[in-house]
């Protein structure tokens, strides 16, 4: 379909991206946009004015996909965590739609693949060092995504379920081995592949309300000391980083469960419930409580609208 700013940006949210501010959109903005479903892929295809945008951070919760953008036409600069890209036709680049982005480009046309996390083989360290970097679409396994991106954005309603299910997952095999490729073009130093291998401690011991600094460091014969030296050039220290992980968690879980806050905070690590209260209200701006109480209430509408008169649905949730 083609839109107005206000149109495409409501088609954008739709397909799950996050929210965009366009510094160049004015009253003449003209954008296309076609979403398709490939198994359990999203193909976004887009077609824009030249636009200059900010994608704001989103919580935990509304990043179970990772995006693949491929460009087709035009060029786009394109900027995430410490990664930055200069992306020409065939081109691709991660993008992690929970961190914030920036990106300028001309009139362009791109096919954005959203891909569930649990698809591909790519730990958060990883993503750290892929989000926002250039992947060549010329030749090797990044050529073949870029095909497949494009072709399969065109072709995908013509798949029968069984087709769409192995295309897909080809399709993310194909991803996996293109990212992976890149990470072996830019190994890292041995410090920055001992940091990776203490995130991945971190995140797999997240629940294990004894994990801190003297036992990670103990876990891989370093010191205290140098554990935080790893730690010093990166956005937070090795305490801040479990705190934060751990709230992630638990949000997603307050968000999706009928469990109580006390239940989902014991089981991710924090011991003082009032603690936690607090860090939660602090980090997010409003109370773990408060999450559930809404959460309880989206539930009970959903259960309680019924087919109105018309075949349709009684009442329309307001975002």
């Amino acid at each position: 379909m083609i839109g107005n700013l206000e149109t495409f940006q409501h088609e954008l949210a739709a397909s799950g991206f996050p929210p965009l501010v366009n510094k160049l959109a004015g009253a003449g903005f003209r954008g296309r946009i076609a979403t398709r479903t490939l198994g359990p892929l999203r193909l976004v295809s887009l077609d824009t004015p030249a636009s200059a945008c900010t994608g704001r951070a989103r919580d935990a919760t509304g990043g179970e996909n990772l995006a693949i953008k491929v460009m087709t036409r035009g060029r786009t600069r394109i900027e995430q965590g410490r990664g930055e890209a200069e992306l020409g036709p065939a081109d691709l680049v991660l993008l992690d739609p929970t961190r914030t982005f920036r990106f300028e480009s001309t009139a362009a046309a791109h096919v954005t693949i959203l891909v569930p996390r649990r698809e591909l083989r790519i730990r958060p360290a990883q993503i750290d060092r892929l989000a926002g970097v250039r992947i060549d679409g010329s030749h090797g396994p990044g050529a073949l995504v870029s095909v497949l991106a494009r072709e399969s954005a065109r072709s995908a309603t013509e798949f029968r379920e069984t087709e769409a299910l192995r295309s897909a997952a080809a399709v993310v095999e194909l991803i996996s081995v293109a990212l992976e490729a890149r990470l072996g073009d830019d190994r890292p130093a041995p410090d920055e592949g001992l940091r990776d291998r203490i995130t991945g401690y971190i995140e797999a011991r997240l629940a294990d309300p004894e994990l801190s600094p003297p036992g990670i460091a103990a876990a891989h014969h370093i010191s205290v000391r140098r554990l935080h030296k790893l730690f010093e050039d990166q956005p937070l220290t090795v305490a801040a980083l479990i705190r934060r992980r751990r709230l992630e968690r638990c949000r997603a879980e307050l968000a999706g469960s009928g469990r109580t806050v006390t239940a989902v905070a014991a089981r991710w690590g924090f011991s003082d419930p009032t603690h936690f209260s607090k860090l939660f209200k602090a980090t997010y701006g409003y109370t773990a409580r408060a999450l559930v109480t809404s959460n309880r209430a989206r539930t009970t509408w959903t259960r309680t609208a019924g087919p109105g008169k018309d075949g349709g649905v009684q009442g329309r949730q307001q975002n």
